[in-house]
């Protein structure tokens, strides 16, 4: 597998080991629906966050985050409308990005919550 992929998975479980220690329960991972991939589906209380996990190994070309593009943003609001509908749940849903800089077997994360109000 090439080495962005592995870093891929490996920010992704970062990820859902961060949102786990802050209190959410994880619903989904990789969920799919037509041509989008929502990476984790979490809920804390009654908010079900929709996360979107970027992971880079270097900042050089910018904050991890900033690679979320409108047509994602699409893609995954297409998502979650048939998430909630299909598992019928009364819950605020809220969008956000967990940016992650993995380097040398460490990592900075940052957690923007309601990350798509900035677009």
């Amino acid at each position: 597998m090439a080495d962005h992929n592995e870093l891929g998975k490996k920010g992704e479980q970062l990820a859902i080991d961060f949102l786990i220690e802050e209190g959410y329960l994880i619903l989904e991972k990789n969920y799919r629906y037509q041509k989008a991939e929502v990476d984790i589906i979490a809920q804390k209380e009654d908010i079900l966050a929709v996360v979107e996990v970027k992971t880079r190994s270097t900042d050089y070309f910018g904050n991890p985050q900033d690679f979320v593009n409108p047509k994602k943003i699409k893609l995954l609001l297409s998502a979650i409308d048939y998430y909630v509908i299909e598992k019928d749940l009364d819950v605020e849903v809220r969008f956000d990005i967990i940016g992650i800089i993995y380097q040398n077997n460490t990592s900075k994360i940052e957690h923007l919550k309601d990350a798509f109000l900035h677009f």
